[in-house]
């Protein structure tokens, strides 16, 4: 009995100051707004720092000893891949190399992409999606993430136009769109994906760079026959690659440059801004409490518990912030969808998930005090006869 009746009080208090409410409702769907933004920021910033790495068919990374785990600090000579798959326990390997250029956009706008040369067929090398993967006669043809789609108007089998540095000079090549790849961002930036012979052409080079080829890798990709034999296999790796250091994907991307303090910069405004909802919440809930101390004092007068006051009180808390989160959430949702693809938003997934279930609490967890000292009015006190 005590519960429906709770819910009935509270509706009815709801109902009667719908107005006043309804205004909180929008706090918590503004507070809500913010959270998620942060959420998808982050989960954005990450992805768009990660997703190569964990899109990799591989179970274990191969960087050059003292490297820190840093791709681009790494070098190590391009016949590493294939003495790594020569070793016991190695499926496959492929080494993987990366620099920077830009494709030239009509109207003469750039689209800075990450160039990342590779052995096609090979772990680093992803299939594509649409027309056809690189192969070992791929001269002069790339591999483009749907990234770049979303940000020009290039098709498969078109020609593109790359800018890159070259000493002191820009310098321009063409490449032919053999196929597309999907969710390959790196570094912040999509990737496109070449051959390593075409990759030492393109690549950007400094001046004592010019005309030397490249015989060096950044680091090698390497698959595992059975992935619950990383440590032995690494340790195998290691001791035949002369100053190798072996790292698995996970620990490959907390070493990202910059990733690991993103993610926690962001973490820690999502945290701080949860903590101002509650406040926020707790202290409209408390000045209510205050207000309806005659009232509280009346029905614990004619026998109301301390238990049905509380649950009054928490139920009351709980439909306000639920419609609060749902509007926000709603919202979030909507203004998502008009965002450019240069925007780096992802609303989806655990973070979401995780953000929503949190909102949902700073209802009742700023309301804790209101509800303790909801139950603790005295009757005679309240209606002020003692």
């Amino acid at each position: 009995m005590t519960l429906p009746l709770a819910v009935y009080l509270s509706f009815k208090e709801l109902w009667r100051n719908r107005a006043r409410f309804f205004l909180v409702s929008m706090v918590i769907a503004l507070i809500t707004i913010l959270v998620l933004f942060i959420a998808g920021l982050g989960e954005g910033l990450g992805t768009n720092n990660r997703q190569y790495l964990e899109n990799l068919e591989a179970d274990l990374i191969v960087f050059r000893d003292k490297s820190d785990f840093i791709i681009p600090a790494s070098r190590l000579e391009q016949t590493a891949a294939a003495q790594i798959r020569e070793i016991a326990g190695v499926a496959d390997a492929g080494g993987i190399a990366t620099s920077s250029v830009a494709i030239m956009l009509p109207d003469d706008e750039v689209l800075k992409v990450a160039l990342l040369g590779v052995e096609p067929g090979r772990p680093g090398a992803p299939e594509a999606v649409q027309g056809q993967s690189l192969s070992e006669n791929s001269a002069n043809e790339v591999l483009i993430d749907q990234n770049v789609i979303d940000r020009s108007d290039i098709k498969v089998g078109d020609t593109i136009q790359v800018r890159s540095t070259q000493g002191t000079e820009d310098v321009f090549y063409e490449l032919k769109v053999t196929g597309t790849t999907e969710g390959q961002f790196y570094t912040f930036q999509p990737a496109i994906f070449v051959s390593y012979t075409t990759w030492d052409e393109v690549r950007t080079k400094s001046d004592a760079e010019l005309g030397r080829p490249s015989t060096t890798v950044n680091v090698v990709a390497v698959l595992l026959d059975d992935p619950d034999q990383i440590e032995a296999v690494s340790q195998r790796i290691e001791a035949e690659i002369s100053d190798s250091a072996v790292a698995d994907i996970d620990t490959t991307i907390k070493n990202v440059p910059g990733y690991s303090a993103q993610q926690g910069t962001i973490q820690t405004q999502g945290i701080f801004t949860l903590l101002i909802g509650i406040l926020v919440i707790g202290g409209f809930f408390q000045i209510q409490i205050l207000q309806k101390v005659p009232q509280i004092g009346v029905l614990k007068a004619i026998g109301a518990s301390n238990a049905m006051v509380g649950a009054a009180a928490v139920v009351q808390i709980v439909m306000v912030t639920t419609l609060g989160v749902l509007i926000g959430a709603a919202l979030t949702l909507l203004l998502s969808l008009g965002f450019p693809p240069t925007v780096p938003i992802v609303i989806d997934g655990q973070a979401a998930l995780l953000a929503i279930l949190a909102l949902l609490l700073i209802g009742p967890l700023g309301g804790l005090v209101s509800i303790f000292y909801a139950v603790r009015i005295e009757p005679l006190k309240a209606l002020r006869l003692s």
